[in-house]
């Protein structure tokens, strides 16, 4: 009697093991597949770049005007705090 309850519980976990394998596999199958969309798709971006050499130079334009942006940005932003801090400091 001991004996087939445990071969019943060995059959359950292997079932168990067996319906997680395929859990796990369809979500590794979702993945790749994910991946590999996102692979193509990149692919895809760079072909432009690659055959129209004005692209390139108009992102490197856009790249450095933002840059410059930003870091016009932080220096304003340095500014007004250190502005903020000394009016604190001037009313107490």
């Amino acid at each position: 009697m001991a004996e087939s309850e445990s071969q019943e519980g060995n059959y359950d976990n292997r079932g168990n093991k067996v319906q997680n394998f395929r859990t796990d596999m369809e979500e590794l199958l979702e993945k790749m597949e994910e991946l590999t969309v996102h692979a193509a798709w990149m692919a895809y971006d760079c072909v432009p770049t690659h055959t129209n050499p004005d692209l390139h130079k108009a992102v490197q334009h856009l790249q450095d005007a933002f840059l410059m942006c930003k870091e016009q940005v932080e220096k304003k932003w340095q500014e007004v705090l250190m502005e903020s801090r000394g009016e604190g400091q001037k009313v107490e």
